[in-house]
This record gives C-alpha cells, structure tokens and sequence, in this order.
C-alpha cells in the first residue's frame, strides 16, 4: 500500500530516503520542529511518526513491516511460528502417502492459524467505536481473507497435487469454503415461515446448484414441490436427475474412464428432458436444467450469485468437465476469467495470483503475493512449506541464497523491528543455513537493551549459538550502562562475563576508590565469590585479594592476613597509590599483643614504606602533608616498635 509522506518537498531534486535502524525509512521534510507548519528554505527537518500523526520528532518514520505493529496480527505470528518450527523438526524420512499427509495437515494448520485471526479481527472491527480502526480491521479481513484463499488453493494443487476426479471435489470444497457472499441470503430464506414463497427462493436453489449442494438443492425443491401438487411430476424428474448426478470419488472405488462413462449417460438423460419440454412451464426449473448439462451462457445468467470468475470457473468444471486433469486447469481457468470479466473490468491482483496458481506457475505466485501483500509472512511460510514439498529445489536466485531462504530472511528481519516479535525472528534465522547467522548477529547487535533482564535473554541466545563477538559487545554496553548509574557490582559482574581485562580495571579501581572514600567495601557477595574470574585482571586480582585480607582480619586470622598483606605489596599486584592504605591497615596487627610480623617481614615493611615515601618526595608533595607525614611518622614508629618487639621475642627463643 502507498503512503504519502507529509511535509515532502517534491520540487526537491531528491526525496532524502535513507534506511534508518530496525527496518524503517527516514525521510527530511519541510515541516518544522512543532510539526505545525513547513519551515523556512534551507533548513532541514522532518516529521511524523509513519503512523498517520504528527509529532515534534524532526524525522518521518515509513515503517517496512506496519502490520508486525498490529496487536490483533499478533496471534497469526506467534501461532504461526510454533507450526513453522515443528515443521523443521518434522521427520523428512517420512516418505510417500505418510509424508504428503504430514505436509497437508501443517498446511491446514497454517490456514487454522489465518481463520482464527481472521475472525478475531472481525469481532474488533464489530466490537470498535472508532471509524478509523473499524476501516483498518475490516481491511485486514478481507486481506486474511485473500490469503486464506490463496493457500487454500495452493494446498489442493501443490501440497495435496490433487489428481483428476478428487481435484474437482477439492475445488468445490474450496468454493464452498471462500465464497460467503451469499451465506446471508440462504440463511434469510430458510429461516422464513414459507421458504418456498420466499422473494429469493430460487436465488437460494440456485446458489447450491452452482456450487454442486444437490441435497440441499433438493431438501428446498420438496418444499416447492409440497406447495405446487400441479407441478409434483416436474419436480420429480429435476429431483431424480440431480439425485443420479456421478461425482468423483476420494477413494479408488471407480475408475475416470467409469466416472465418465456415467456422466455422459447421464448428461445425455438431462439433455432428453430438456429438448423434450419437460421444464418448459417453469423457467427456474429449466434453467437449472441448462445448468446441468454446462450451458455457459446459463450459468453466466447468475454471474450475480458467483460473485467471482473462480466461482464459474469450478461450476463450468463441475457440469461440462468433472474429470479434469491438473494440467487442464489453466486453459478452464483464463477462458472463464475472460467469459466472466467480458472486458468489462481489468483483472485484480488476487486475480492475477489466482491464475498464476491454476497456470501451476508457483514462483510466479510468490512473486505476485510478494508485490500485492503488506507484510512477508505469507510469502515466507507458504514459500517454505513448497520447499518441504521438494517443489521449489531447482530455483536459485542470482544472488546466492534460494528463494526459501530469501523470504524468510526478509521476514525474520521484519520482526526483529517489534520489541518482543524479535524473538520469533531468531529461530527463522537458525533455519538459514546460509545466510542466516550472518543476519542475526546483525540484527541482534541493534536490540535495544533496555532492562537487565532483556540484555539477560539476549545474551542467553547469543551464548546459545557460541556468538563470542556479541556476547562481549552486549557485556561491555551493560557494564558501561551499570557503570554510569554507579551500579559497581553489577558493572563488574558484565565487565567479568565480557572478559574484558581494561574495563575489570576501571571498576575495580573504581571499587577502591569508593572504600578509600567510604571506609568500606560495597557488593561484598559479588567480591568474595569471584573465583578464578579475579585472575582476570591484576588489578581485580587485587581487589579480590584486598577483601579477602578484611575477612581474615575480621576472623583474627592475623598472621594469614598478614602475609597476604604483605604479598600484595611485595608482588606488586598492589597499585602504588594504595600503598600508604595498605600500610595503614598494617598498623593494627603491628599493635597487636602477640607478634605478628617477623623480623624479616618488617624489614619488608620498612623498605616499602621508604620505597612509597621517596616516590611521593620525587613526584609531587602529598595533598594532605600534615596528615600523611603523620601517618608516615606513625608507621615509623610501629615498625620501630614491632621490630624491637620481634628481636626480643626471637632473641629469647635463642637463649631458651
């Protein structure tokens, strides 16, 4: 369908079209920023929505898929997956009369899934107050409609391949089922205290004679025949003819050669009847009797109750050739849309698919059901169900992938624009052997991770189908996310599912920085579980070291924590401007009543303490000197005392 873009400027020498994110068009207009009227020459803007209205948004929005936006079509893309995927799973072993059935009961899931919506789609439109929805949901109808009609015929010619004598009672089936127009009428009629005096009695008759209904054709002549005893024996003979009509049978209960052996014995009965006179008194029971026996220029008589070239197309086969043959089809079918249009209008769309079906040219279908139709989903699951048939393996388009694979593509792309279809459109991309991850390592990178608990699911999928690249893209976008909202332990969390050694650094420093702050760590679940993850950086490595040297602490597990204090500063995993807090956290255990520290890993201490506050002369004076030269004296002090301490201790232990 066309739209027009508001605010367009057509002496433009181009339109300004670009492909925007999530399969949209974005197109400048002269409208300016309020949307109320166009600005002056010169300046750029655009609006709208693509969606009938207009907004302060400068950029006018063409939707490539509008109808994945449409809640009510939301059960057709939801159901239809499910069918789809079964159907990949299915076993292609299968092979013969066992497969065929499998593949025409999918096919009849499909079409289920087409009704149920449709009619879904009828009570909105019956149940809204709004004109504009009303109009869109009845346009959505008839649309469903349309598709219904052709996948139904598709189904009986391609899927099911009905052979000659089951293919015309297939057809009349399909007639029957589509052609609705005049259900209303037969149901006013019947529903009449006197049916038979009814102003549209024989429009009723008529009606299931054309669409081969003869019980009910004959249930409603009874009734004529009750009120009119004078013309009982009229009635009797037109009753007996169509009672004796020979149908094909489904089963191989009779040879086409018996089939039509009957037929023109009995096609010969009618035509005696006819020449005879016998319905000459009543003109509907002759024209009946015309019909019968094929006679186009009557059955063209009720081009009103048919409604549809299609419709005279199967009521011609019906009464002249019931035994047609699949590949007879399409001379019936242009020689009856031609009788039945006579010139008077040009051929529809729908007509054009139609033909193309009857023609048994199936990538002519797809081709016109491609241009006629809003969205991909038709095209690509009925193309996808022909390619199970094993009908469509000799065409390949000139640009690598088959047709299947094409339409699926551009349908599965079309639903990753919806912020939960998108979904769906990552099992049609697993079912691309070709092109299909390339596609969605594509679109999954342009998901919009608006929650935690999306970029979660994303991720799952990605990890599911081993997307290395993405898995990292998506837990470095989250941890800068967290990171910005100062969320420190969840944008570790990302940054460790990343790999990402740089960004583990920056929280981490991050981290220390806060307890230098606060005096304390935050997340202590996330540091002290972080397991072989800490190796990932050196600077993690530290922090997670750093809290587990407070928990020995707390634990009074002093010499442990005092060795691992120490480690952290000899190793040089501790980055030097930590060390005067690491030193700082020394002087309890150097205060402590029983001797922690050895002679040796005092001296150790000594000599960092002096490495740190040579470092800090040379450098730059420290910000706070009056404070850091305290704690420096300090730590002088207690080393001093320590050591004095350990000399003694060890010194008695000698003489002992």
């Amino acid at each position: 369908p066309s739209q027009v873009v508001p605010g367009a400027d057509p002496s433009a020498r181009q339109l300004c079209f670009a492909w925007g994110p999530a399969e949209v068009l974005v197109c400048e207009t002269l409208f300016g920023r309020r949307g109320g009227s166009p600005s002056r020459a010169g300046v750029r803007c655009v609006v709208g929505s693509g969606d009938g209205g207009q907004s302060s948004s400068r950029v006018f929005v063409v939707r490539k898929d509008q109808d994945i936006y449409i809640q009510t079509l939301r059960k057709l893309f939801n159901e239809s997956h499910g069918i789809f995927i079964g159907l990949q799973r299915s076993e292609e072993e299968l092979a013969g009369k066992s497969r065929r059935a499998q593949l025409i009961q999918v096919s009849k899931n499909y079409r289920s899934v087409m009704r149920a919506c449709m009619e879904d789609m009828h009570q909105a439109a019956i149940s809204t107050r709004d004109p504009a929805l009303q109009s869109q949901y009845s346009t959505q109808v008839s649309i469903l409609s349309a598709m219904e009609l052709i996948w139904n015929l598709c189904e009986i010619l391609f899927v099911e391949a009905a052979a000659a004598g089951p293919l015309l009672l297939r057809l009349l089936d399909w007639v029957r089922l589509h052609i609705c127009d005049v259900d209303n009428m037969v149901r006013e009629v019947l529903s009449s205290e006197n049916p038979s005096k009814h102003e549209l009695f024989w429009n009723v008759v008529d009606v299931f004679v054309l669409q081969g209904r003869m019980d009910e054709a004959r249930h409603l002549l009874s009734k004529e025949a009750s009120a009119n005893p004078t013309s009982v024996n009229m009635y009797k003979i037109l009753d007996d003819l169509m009672k004796k009509m020979p149908m094909p049978s489904l089963g191989n209960t009779q040879t086409l050669t018996e089939m039509e052996l009957k037929w023109q014995h009995w096609h010969e009965e009618c035509q005696r009847y006819l020449q005879d006179g016998t319905f000459a008194s009543n003109s509907h029971m002759e024209s009946i009797c015309k019909i019968l026996l094929g006679d186009e220029d009557a059955i063209l008589e009720k081009k009103e109750l048919m409604t549809t070239w299609y419709h005279f197309l199967v009521t011609r086969l019906l009464y002249s050739h019931p035994t047609v043959k699949p590949m007879e089809l399409r001379f019936y079918a242009q020689s009856s849309m031609d009788l039945f249009l006579g010139g008077e209008s040009s051929p529809e769309p729908l007509d054009t698919i139609l033909m193309a079906a009857f023609e048994f040219e199936m990538h002519q279908v797809i081709k016109e059901c491609s241009i006629a139709l809003s969205n991909w989903w038709f095209v690509a699951h009925l193309t996808d169900l022909l390619d199970h048939c094993k009908l469509l393996q000799s065409h390949n388009l000139y640009f690598g992938s088959n047709m299947r694979e094409f339409l699926l593509l551009e349908y599965a792309s079309g639903l990753f624009s919806h912020h939960s279809l998108w979904q769906l459109g990552v099992d049609y991309f697993d079912h691309c052997p070709e092109y299909g991850r390339v596609y969605l390592e594509l679109h999954i990178e342009r998901i919009p991770l608006n929650t935690e608990q999306k970029a979660l699911k994303v991720l799952r999928i990605c990890e599911q189908r081993q997307m290395h690249e993405q898995v990292r893209s998506i837990c470095k976008i989250m941890a800068m996310k967290a990171l910005r909202n100062n969320r420190l332990g969840s944008a570790l969390s990302w940054s460790i599912r990343a790999k990402d050694a740089a960004f583990a650094t920056l929280i981490s420093d991050r981290f220390l920085k806060d307890y230098c702050e606060r005096g304390c760590f935050s997340d202590l679940d996330l540091i002290d579980n972080l397991g072989p993850s800490m190796l990932l950086s050196d600077r993690l490595t530290f922090l997670g070291k750093y809290r587990e040297f407070h928990r020995l602490y707390g634990e009074k597990r002093f010499s442990e924590a005092a060795r691992l204090l120490l480690m952290l500063m000899t190793a040089h995993i501790a980055p030097c401007s930590f060390w005067m807090t690491l030193l700082t956290d020394a002087l309890p255990l150097l205060e402590q009543k029983e001797v922690v520290f050895s002679a040796e890993q005092t001296y150790e201490l000594m000599r960092c303490l002096e490495d740190l506050t040579a470092q800090k002369s040379n450098k730059q004076k420290f910000q706070d000197e009056d404070v850091e030269t305290m704690k420096v004296e300090m730590l002088r002090l207690a080393l001093a005392r320590n050591l004095a301490r350990v000399i003694v201790k060890e010194g008695t232990l000698e003489g002992s």
